[in-house]
């Protein structure tokens, strides 16, 4: 196959280059569009590409905003550049967009659009329309500005070991080491650093939670939770399936768990786990070190991409030339790991914090799906459609790990591609737990009469208790009470956490298949990517041959079929 290249999309509207942080430029061309007279069905189907065109101006430039300050939380002109764009750009390019959908739903040619190529953005567009209030818009630049500084706050997080100065992603090597009082030490280190933030973290809660209560209310809804299922267009699915997913996890995985958790135990030869005893590998006496440099990293994971489909590494490799990765772990560079489509150039930018474990390489195949899920899109002309719901977004993404794990013995020893087979597997059952933790916490904050810091911390603690082992954390209560904390989605994207849940069941169905069937799974996959989000998402899960279900009845056979890999590994690393 010849080198892969990704040639910059044609310009049919924006022909001259305009400064997209000048406003006065970009609202001349709103107003060109606003203005514009549409006589005919394709002359709507060619305003609203060009819409798009505008658009993805805006996208991709916030996006580069956002990258520069993720990758350097302590770069003060690059927070500004971002915060100066949320504040003067972003509310009056809402407002002209808003009066935009409104002209189109207005337009009488709107009902001559192709029903099969429309249906969903018509909805889309009604659902926007209905929640619109120019009242929000400062609250929402007022939010972003509390979102940023949390970025800030973790993102400087750093801790002293041995008299050296390392991140979060460091430090959590340290958690993989055999010598369990090592890895208590670490541990503590790592929470008692977050314990120094949490007046401002929960203060910056605070604030955020009234302006989310705030704009719900002005948006005429019963509470916030009501206006971001509306916000999120979660048109398939609502709060029942929620509250069904939560069930269903404590119905079949915690009871899992708590035999995974007995065979940990004994395998480490401690009478209970601890906090600290989670990351170690119980198989061996040493941590799987697949590689020390970025180099290194993406040619492991090539070769990943490589064994599932050549396609998936020649688009990888043409990433990694045009200098779309920044892959590695350093001091004041905001935690976790992502992948953002940057809408103008039409190419993904992948982010991450490795560190030299394998869980680094699991996430670069995770956020090597959801690359390949927006490139799969580049050529739809409708921004809109140029991405999938969020839940199957994270199957292609949570998908692509179970992909690229049955490829795993490529690049290891058949002992190390058990051990972390079974690492990855038993992770899975955790998250689980934590997925339905978190989104069971938001529903009842924002549905709470008091959802006061103290209230909060207590019900926390409830919520664990249900999903987890309330003894592994005696004597540790109060540590426990702000472990929320932790999770970015709570501060900086409400809500946005319950897709992990339904995308892993969708990902596990899509292992199950391609056990059986290699070759018709990863067509069906690609398929589905290709579609983006031209489909509502219970038709993106049938395109790939997926159950879209959330409750017990599917829950339970898949966690079955996890078990039972489990006991397979564990038979054969002995």
């Amino acid at each position: 196959m010849t080198e892969l290249t990704f040639p910059p999309p044609v310009k049919r509207f924006l022909k001259e280059e305009i400064d997209p942080h000048d406003w006065s430029q970009l609202k001349t061309v709103f107003d060109q569009l606003e203005q514009r007279e549409i006589q005919s069905v394709s002359e709507l189907e060619d305003w609203l590409k060009d819409i798009s065109e505008l658009d993805s101006l805006l996208d991709g430039t916030i996006a580069r905003l956002y990258i520069d300050t993720s990758c350097h939380t302590d770069d003060e002109e690059a927070t500004e550049k971002y915060m100066e764009f949320q504040r003067s750009i972003i509310p009056e390019a809402k407002l002209a967009l808003d009066r935009l959908d409104r002209k189109f739903l207005d337009s009488p040619y709107r009902k001559e659009l192709n029903s099969e190529r429309y249906a969903l953005l018509e909805k889309i567009k009604v659902c926007d329309s209905e929640l619109f209030r120019e009242e929000n818009l400062p609250l929402e630049t007022e939010e972003k500005e509390h979102s940023q500084r949390y970025s800030q706050i973790t993102g400087g997080m750093t801790i002293e070991l041995d008299g050296e100065e390392i991140t979060f992603p460091q430090a959590s090597l340290e958690l993989e080491k055999q010598d369990r009082d090592h890895r208590e030490r670490v541990w503590r280190l790592i929470v008692e650093r977050r314990l120094k933030d949490t007046d401002e973290i929960e203060s910056l809660f605070d604030k955020m939670f009234e302006l989310r209560v705030q704009r719900a209310k002005n948006a005429g809804l019963s509470d916030y939770r009501a206006f971001r299922f509306k916000d999120f267009h979660r048109f398939d699915y609502g709060v029942a399936e929620c509250e069904s997913f939560h069930q269903g996890v404590q119905k079949t995985v915690v009871p899992a768990l708590k035999t995974i958790n007995e065979n940990r135990a004994r395998r480490l030869g401690i009478d209970r786990l601890r906090p600290w005893d989670y990351e170690v590998n119980p198989y061996s006496d040493e941590p799987i070190r697949p590689f020390d440099s970025e180099p290194k990293l993406i040619d492991l994971a090539r070769t990943i991409f490589n064994e599932v489909d050549p396609h998936f590494a020649h688009e990888f490799t043409a990433l990694e030339k045009a200098k779309y990765l920044d892959l590695f772990s350093r001091p004041n560079k905001a935690p976790g790991g992502y992948q953002y489509f940057i809408e103008d150039v039409r190419l993904p930018f992948i982010f991450a914090n490795a560190a030299g474990k394998h869980e680094d390489l699991q996430v670069l195949l995770h956020e090597g799906g959801h690359a390949f899920h927006s490139l799969a899109c580049r050529d739809e002309p409708l921004i809109l459609y140029r991405s999938a719901s969020l839940e199957f977004c994270e199957v292609a993404a949570m998908g692509f790990e179970f992909l690229g794990l049955e490829h795993i013995d490529t690049i290891y020893t058949p002992e190390e591609a058990a051990q972390v087979k079974a690492a990855h597997f038993e992770k899975v059952l955790r998250l689980l737990t934590w997925i339905a933790s978190v989104d069971s916490f938001q529903h009842w904050i924002y549905t709470t009469d008091d959802a006061s810091a103290e209230a909060r911390r207590d019900e926390w603690v409830r919520i664990r208790s249900t999903y987890g082992s309330p003894d592994e954390w005696e004597g540790l209560e109060e540590i426990q009470r702000t472990q929320w904390h932790r999770q970015g989605h709570i501060f900086k994207q409400p809500f946005y956490y319950i897709e992990y849940g339904i995308a892993m069941l969708g990902a596990l169905q899509l292992w199950s298949h391609y056990r059986q069937d290699r070759k018709k799974t990863v067509e069906q996959y690609r398929y589905a990517l290709s579609l983006g989000g031209t489909q509502p998402l219970s038709k993106l899960f049938e395109a790939a041959g997926l159950k879209f279900d959330f409750s017990e009845k599917l829950q339970a056979p898949l966690v079955q079929l996890v078990l039972e890999e489990l006991d397979r590994l564990d038979k054969e690393i002995g």
